[in-house]
């Protein structure tokens, strides 16, 4: 096949793609929204207390729910995750058993937010699993409702350049923007209690409908840089890096 041509039908197809998300999430909108936010349907503590791979892929399908103090409310879907193995994890920030004021959430009981700042002004947030110092970098959000509330929080410096549906939480820094988590409001949250943040029941991802690679920009021993630990929905234009060798 002609490259020009290949090049052609890729683009055809993400296209495609992006259309099919964009109507799952109109469906999604006009029919079950309102559930999403029903108490009932929040994840309690048994779901989270699975070893950190497994509860990395449990969690995508999962959906996040950010309330805030005005009443307004955002949610999205969890579409990528990275697994982060604690003490034995080379590239863990707990590697060696490293109990810091930094690491304490790592530490402390599955469903336990461990927000941490990156080049001093961006937000990571993961979740604790079990297992000591395991926790789940939550990597991207597929917007499901709340989207003008998640652009104009994604937009503070540069209100007048709107940012694409995709790229609202395409990312970890991104998607703590977009729903407002800092280290300084969210670090040892727990999400099983708290009426700010937590998680919803959301769909199941069966096997089949996983990708995984190795993690995004993670430097360090070799092998755990290499170790498929990257978890994401296939197919999906929301997650934040589509191929990762």
């Amino acid at each position: 096949m002609a490259p020009k041509k290949r090049q052609a039908e890729h683009k055809d197809s993400e296209i495609t793609t992006c259309k099919y998300f964009a109507k799952q999430n109109k469906e999604e909108s006009s029919s079950s929204i309102e559930k999403l936010f029903d108490p009932c349907l929040r994840l309690i503590g048994t779901f989270y207390q699975k070893e950190c791979v497994e509860l990395s892929r449990a969690l995508l399908g999962k959906y996040i729910v950010r309330a805030f103090d005005d009443g307004s409310q955002v949610c999205g879907k969890i579409v990528e995750t990275e697994a982060y193995c604690g003490i034995e994890d080379a590239c863990s920030h707990s590697y060696n058993n490293r109990r810091t004021k930094r690491t304490e959430a790592m530490f402390m009981p599955p469903g336990t937010l461990y927000v941490y700042t990156i080049y001093g002004m961006y937000s990571c947030m993961n979740i604790s699993s079990s297992g000591d110092g395991c926790a789940v970098l939550i990597r991207a959000l597929q917007p499901i409702s709340g989207l003008e509330k998640m652009q104009s929080l994604r937009s503070k410096k540069n209100p007048l350049k709107p940012i694409k549906e995709k790229n609202l939480c395409s990312g970890p820094s991104k998607l703590c923007q977009a729903l407002d988590v800092t280290k300084e409001t969210f670090n040892k949250e727990d999400l099983i209690t708290s009426n700010r943040l937590w998680l919803s029941s959301g769909d199941t991802v069966e096997d089949s409908e996983i990708d995984i690679s190795k993690r995004i920009n993670i430097t360090g021993d070799e092998i755990w840089v290499n170790k498929p630990l990257r978890f994401f929905i296939k197919y999906n234009p929301y997650v934040s890096v589509k191929n990762a060798n």
